[in-house]
């Protein structure tokens, strides 16, 4: 039995094949297709209401076969256009292109390989547009992975085996070493995830490949219990909990880094080139090791009294050297 899916695969190379193959029995079409008489006489039924958008009833491609079931012969005719070649639109190709050399930074050896030759070949079938595209292309940051990370990785997932990550938690401004069962590897924004089974944590995490500054393949196998299933990321990476703090914090320009490298729940410019963001805070004391390490170039301003911790906080510190500076 056919279902939706299968036919509309199906449909997109049978056209093509009925092209090059002008008087083919049905019989052999199916048999070519893998499936019986009647679905190939099912999906030129479909075929028969098919055509470039907005195209009127004549304009439709056209099926003549000679008999209901086998033995009869297909000729397809109204469809020329199909052979013209593809040509993509900047927009198009760029989206491509991005996915792409997105997808280049979680693969390794011969698939990387793979990648590389399809990112060359679209960036040829662009012909003159090539240049535009490569000029977009370049305002779009991937945030690469270390090659020997991505190949871990990559590995672990093909061999179903459990890894020790060395990981930086920014959240909690520390190194951790944990062991993960690996899941699938995810791709938003940019970034590269590994979604595994923390054996750490005892839950499903998601570890972001540039953030792991060291693996390694165990000589386990990778058994995520039956509880860790793939997190729902339809609305996004990040899904903060309602517990966490809010924080607002000004970010003045040497410290606008910081918006693109955490996690923020909005981002506003302001005048003299500055940030006000907000972000979910689970540990107030991580915020108050990076607003120090910051030196005055970020202020929080809700809640106001973790800014005036903060501020106090900074103050004993340089009291401390009262008694050693000139």
């Amino acid at each position: 039995m056919s279902n939706a899916r299968d036919q509309v695969q199906r449909l997109l190379a049978l056209v093509p094949y009925l092209r090059e193959n002008d008087g083919a029995r049905v019989d052999d079409v199916a048999a070519e297709f893998g499936v019986r008489p009647k679905q190939i006489i099912a999906d030129l039924k479909v075929l028969w209401f098919c055509g470039l958008p907005g195209a009127q009833m004549g304009d439709l491609i056209e099926i003549d076969i000679d008999a209901a079931e086998g033995d009869g012969v297909i000729h397809l005719n109204n469809a020329d256009y199909l052979a013209r070649p593809l040509r993509l639109a900047a927009d198009e190709a760029l989206a491509l292109l991005t996915a792409l050399r997105t997808l280049r930074e979680v693969t390794a050896g011969h698939d990387r390989d793979a990648v590389d030759r399809a990112i060359a070949k679209l960036e040829k079938a662009a012909g003159e547009g090539a240049a535009a595209i490569e000029g977009s292309a370049a305002h779009v940051h991937v945030e690469p992975a270390a090659p020997e990370i991505a190949g871990l990785v990559n590995r672990a997932l093909a061999g179903k085996q459990r890894m020790h990550l060395t990981y930086d938690v920014p959240s909690r401004d520390e190194t951790t070493e944990r062991d993960v069962d690996p899941m699938r590897l995810v791709v938003s924004d940019g970034r590269s995830y590994l979604e595994a089974w923390c054996r750490l944590a005892e839950d499903v995490r998601l570890f972001r490949l540039d953030r792991i500054a060291a693996a390694k393949l165990l000589d386990l196998p990778s058994e995520p219990p039956p509880e860790a299933t793939p997190r729902d990321l339809s609305n996004g990476m990040f899904q903060p909990s309602e517990r966490d703090l809010l924080a607002t914090v000004k970010l003045e320009p040497p410290a606008r880094w910081v918006a693109e490298y955490y996690p923020m729940e909005s981002v506003e410019e302001v005048p003299g080139n500055s940030l006000v963001v907000k972000l979910r805070v689970a540990d107030t004391a991580w915020l108050q090791r990076l607003i120090l390490r910051l030196g005055g170039t970020a202020t929080v301003l809700d809640p106001q009294d973790l800014g005036k911790q903060i501020a106090e906080t900074a103050r004993e510190a340089l009291s401390a050297y009262d008694d050693v500076l000139p």
